[in-house]
């Protein structure tokens, strides 16, 4: 028979009983205690009192009142400024059983929180959201304004949009129909509460927002700083115009099928006389043209960023982007093409302060859009070919015209061969860092000495353009990739890319 001694309650005759320890006494005997601390308090006492003076018998009932709860809840001394203080040190993975211990900490968690994604539109109407979490200033209401149809079985999921999908047989088009979201008026309520519950607003996502909604929240949330409207239209950006310190802004017009919005140069250029401190500026299946984006790059000269996701924008547009004068960043995501139209004036100028210039699954197969964009980014210094149809070696041998090119990034690009590669690279004199990944048609049987050579000098050097290749193996040890990281901070993070 198996012995457990947690289980066994022999005891050798020999021992005798075990002596308690003074915890063991002092907390199952809370009088004693209590009469231990009386003692001690009087002892501080005596430089105040005379020798013959003793305690009246209400100090002494005080004494017998406060002391056993600070013996049992010791933590009930701390202010909640301080127990604030130490939850906000813990990680974010322990907060949840933190909350579970008292009312007081389910309070305190509730005041730690700062952002919330809403799923519940009642919660934010009943007001319950501002007793729970008084102090948020990242709010985001899109998944809460939209309506799931009843025993929907089917989730229907977007970069942009998550919803759930009626499948019955008279449930066509449940989208487009408009009845998946929340009406604009019952969106406005919830933005007017969510308003006087939140003055220290700072980032706002919403759907189907109307002109007043969107007014009502740039009054009474002066430090709005980031805000995305999705199902967008030209009226809508009437509201924004009042959001002074709107630094970003991402607009949804159209999400192929989930909804449709027009978003055209009349609200672009609304947009660039209300808000001119935008730093950074997204638009998404919006249309427009040469004078839309020229009223933003003339009216909006903070602007650092811009990103055109799925645009369908009219020919011709590229032009306007040399009237960016501070634009850093420039992004294709998901575009069916860069600017129907090639023409280009090259006495109109280019962007001198443009370093970035990022394509993510974008259709590249109309050459002369392609090399107008790159007579406007002539400065570039950083470069990223995301899983892009139609680059191969012609249309790729367009970019030897960026010259000042220090970072390359191809991934999943698999027209584009070796020849391709070493034709842009060895025209770039100042080559520094180089990522190729999971581009099949690049071999290492076909790099050539002048290549290899290129590549003993890079500071940073990432090579995996398949699955065969043994170039990467063979640099093993040889110092070649740490070579130069610290003097080179700018390389590309190549896991930072959406979808990566």
């Amino acid at each position: 028979m198996a012995f457990s001694p947690e289980k066994s309650k022999f005891r050798s005759p020999l021992k005798g009983p075990p002596s308690p320890s003074w915890n063991d006494l002092l907390l199952k005997n809370k009088k004693a205690l209590n009469h231990v601390l009386f003692t001690m308090h009087l002892q501080s006492r005596s430089n105040k009192q005379t020798p013959s003076s003793s305690p009246s018998p209400q100090l002494r009932k005080s004494l017998d009142f406060t002391l056993p709860s600070l013996v049992s809840d010791p933590i009930s001394l701390l202010s909640d400024q301080i127990l604030l203080s130490i939850l906000s040190k813990l990680p974010d993975s322990q907060r949840n059983c933190n909350s579970l211990v008292s009312k007081r900490w389910l309070n305190l968690q509730g005041r730690l929180v700062r952002s919330i994604k809403l799923l519940d539109w009642d919660f934010l109407v009943s007001g319950r959201l501002f007793v729970r979490f008084p102090n948020l200033i990242h709010v985001d209401l899109v998944n809460g304004s939209l309506i799931s149809p009843g025993n929907a079985g089917v989730f229907c999921s977007n970069r942009l949009l998550s919803s759930h999908v009626d499948c019955s047989a008279d449930a066509k088009d449940w989208f487009l129909k408009e009845r998946f979201v929340l009406p604009s008026d019952e969106i406005d309520k919830g933005l007017r509460i969510l308003a006087s519950g939140c003055p220290n607003l700072r980032r706002l996502l919403v759907v189907n927002a109307s002109e007043l909604g969107l007014l009502g929240i740039a009054e009474e949330c002066p430090t709005l700083q980031v805000l995305e409207l999705h199902r967008c239209n030209d009226q809508v950006l009437r509201g924004i115009a009042a959001c002074q310190n709107l630094q970003i802004l991402r607009l949804i017009g159209n999400v192929d099928g989930f909804y449709k919005s027009l978003v055209t140069d009349i609200g672009l250029t609304i947009l660039a006389q209300g808000c001119k401190r935008l730093v950074k500026l997204e638009l998404s299946g919006c249309e427009g043209s040469y004078e839309g984006i020229k009223a933003i790059a003339q009216c909006c000269q903070m602007l650092e960023e811009l990103i055109l996701r799925d645009h369908r924008m009219e020919g011709g547009w590229l032009s306007a982007l040399s009237y960016c004068e501070n634009l850093n960043t420039l992004r294709f995501m998901s575009c069916k093409s860069i600017d129907h139209c090639g023409w280009f004036d090259e006495d109109v100028g280019s962007c001198p302060t443009l370093e970035r210039l990022h394509f993510e699954k974008c259709q590249l197969r109309n050459k002369e859009s392609l090399r107008t964009l790159f007579l406007l980014c002539q400065e570039v210094r950083e470069v990223i070919f995301y899983n892009c149809w139609g680059l191969d070696n012609e249309m790729f041998s367009l970019s030897t015209g960026l010259r000042r090119v220090k970072s390359l990034c191809l991934e999943s690009c698999s027209l584009l061969t070796t020849e391709g590669l070493e034709s842009a690279l060895l025209s770039w004199k100042e080559i520094q860092s180089l990522k190729v990944i999971s581009c099949g048609n690049i071999k290492d049987s076909e790099i050539s000495p002048a290549l290899s050579t290129l590549f003993s000098m890079l500071k940073d050097f990432q090579w995996r353009p398949d699955t065969k290749s043994l170039l990467s193996a063979g640099l093993v040890g040889t110092g070649m990739r740490k070579r130069g990281s610290k003097l080179f901070k700018k390389t590309c993070d190549w896991k930072s890319l959406p979808g990566a």
